[in-house]
């Protein structure tokens, strides 16, 4: 009996453990995007995104809801049909843009705080990105959008 309590209870905390985190990243389908107090189409209407490809945080789901928080720390609940997988980024500090996934790669242009990027792919800490015309890399220290 002893053995199961002990069983059933690593299983418990553990699952909580894993639980815990499975946040992950969505981004905005529509350049506008209602955000609701709650998970319901009937729920008043808290803010307003008007900007397409911003990654957001997916705390919580219900039905066809997910709660999230942005890289500001705003949140509520967005339908599901307004949201897809997370190919963006936003720099929470400056970043420079290198020619290759290296340091001592070619500086390309420096990109300012809050600067919203599309991600082309990703390798160890370094992701290949597109912004206007200029395509390049950046390290992925310190940017909201991606684990």
């Amino acid at each position: 009996m002893l053995k199961f309590f002990i069983v059933f209870g690593l299983f418990f905390f553990s699952s909580n453990v894993i639980a815990q985190n499975n946040d992950y990243f969505l981004m905005l389908k529509y350049n506008k995007v209602n955000v609701r107090y709650g998970p319901n189409k009937d729920d008043q209407i808290k803010f307003v995104y008007k900007k397409k490809f911003l990654p957001l945080k997916v705390v919580d789901k219900k039905e066809n809801f997910r709660k999230i928080i942005d890289h500001k720390n705003n949140g509520g609940w967005i339908h599901i049909s307004q949201l897809k997988s997370s190919k963006s980024l936003v720099l929470m500090e400056n970043k420079i843009l290198f020619k290759k996934d290296s340091i001592y790669s070619k500086p390309l242009v420096r990109f300012e705080k809050g600067k919203l990027l599309l991600i082309k792919k990703c390798k160890q800490n370094w992701c290949k990105i597109k912004a206007n015309k200029l395509s390049g890399w950046i390290q992925t220290q310190n940017v909201w959008g991606i684990k």
